[in-house]
């Protein structure tokens, strides 16, 4: 019987030779901004797994939305040029497509790097910036609080998404993803523990999804619609009166009014007070909720690192597509070996068939032409 896992599917108009999606990753290697090498080398170990798609990392769309100083941003011309760079090398040895992650880090914004103990730097600091978020509440109660975003920031904010999409149109990237979710600025405004907001954009649900829409109704009309433009969200805070999954759901119905091709269902991130019981598919239930909910594309990540679990998930239909990003780093050739282990094939760059094992025969698909 075919694996679930090593079966086409569609997002939106782009199809994909499997179920695995690669999720994005902050790399926190960038110059201002922009890619280096590090990013070749990186992308290019992960464009030739065998995975059906590779997501780019969290990309800033302004530089105070980075996470930290070292963070990829798709902001300015330099910054373009660069991942450019780093995209077109990529794609001379793989045709694996390649979506980008366009973010925001709101209040979360402003940190050292993870490997420095990740806190937060202040304005004062040479590193550091004037955070901004939807309410003057901080992440912790002894950082520097954001600014709260008046309208005339919304609009920047909304503008700065619509330019960097056009910038990654410009690259030829597949596809867009909002990111939505682990506390960044699109989720502070959906969560009611970090919207405190008087206006329209504040307190009842409807007005909290307010923001968030507006940007993905922004981004979806500057992406061709041959381009899918995606969302990942938390399904809940693992807080008491926080976001939950039932306001995920309400948020996903919305979205796929609006066109949107896929939802990557994720969680948490949005308070230091979450409560998380951590183990193998632990957010696989908020996948399940959204897509008895929804007809779009679902995706489910958070340890599922085992073959035979992500085979499970989508079996169940819990999900259409499975998420991994962690279990990428430690195994690059985890699709590989997924396939190996299904009796499938994945594509596998002509300089590595040698290392296909002889009791694997059949594991890599061979170009037309040989």
């Amino acid at each position: 019987m075919r694996s679930h896992l090593f079966t086409p599917a569609q997002v939106g108009p782009l199809t994909l030779a499997n179920r695995i999606v690669i999720a994005p990753m902050c790399q926190y290697s960038a110059d201002n901004g922009c890619m280096t090498d590090w990013h070749v080398m990186h992308l290019g170990l992960l464009a030739v797994s065998g995975a059906g798609l590779l997501t780019i990392e969290a990309t800033a769309v302004k530089p105070e939305g980075r996470i930290t100083y070292a963070d990829v941003g798709l902001y300015s011309d330099e910054c373009e040029r660069a991942m450019h760079r780093v995209v077109e090398s990529v794609r001379r040895w793989s045709d694996m497509p390649i979506a980008i992650q366009l973010a925001h880090a709101g209040r979360k914004a402003s940190t050292d790097l993870p490997w420095k103990g990740g806190a937060q730097l202040p304005p004062h600091h040479a590193h550091g910036w004037q955070t901004e978020a939807p309410a003057a509440l901080a992440f912790h109660e002894n950082e520097h609080p954001p600014v709260a975003l008046d309208r005339d920031g919304l609009k920047d904010v909304r503008d700065a998404f619509v330019a960097a999409a056009r910038r990654s149109v410009n690259i030829g990237l597949d596809a867009v993803q909002l990111h939505g979710a682990h506390g960044y600025l699109l989720h502070e405004f959906l969560s009611p523990l970090s919207n405190r907001r008087s206006d329209e954009y504040g307190g009842s649900l409807e007005n909290r999804m307010r923001f968030p829409l507006e940007v993905f109704d922004a981004v979806r009309a500057a992406v061709p619609p041959e381009k899918p433009v995606s969302i990942r969200v938390s399904g809940t805070d693992w807080a008491p009166n926080g976001w939950n999954i039932e306001q995920t759901v309400e948020f996903a119905r919305a979205l796929e009014a609006r066109g949107c091709n896929a939802i990557h269902v994720s969680s948490g991130g949005l308070t230091p007070a979450q409560k998380i019981a951590v183990g193998p598919g632990y957010q696989v239930p908020l996948a399940r909720a959204v897509k008895a909910a929804v007809k779009m594309p679902v995706i489910a990540v958070g340890l599922i690192n085992d073959f035979e679990h992500a085979e499970s998930v989508l079996v169940a239909g819990d999900a259409d597509f499975i998420a991994l990003a962690r279990a990428m780093l430690y195994n690059p050739r985890w699709p590989w070996h997924a396939a190996a282990h299904f009796g499938a094939r994945v594509k596998a760059p002509d300089q590595y068939l040698r290392s296909q094992p002889a009791r694997f025969r059949g594991l890599f698909d061979l170009r037309a032409d040989d």
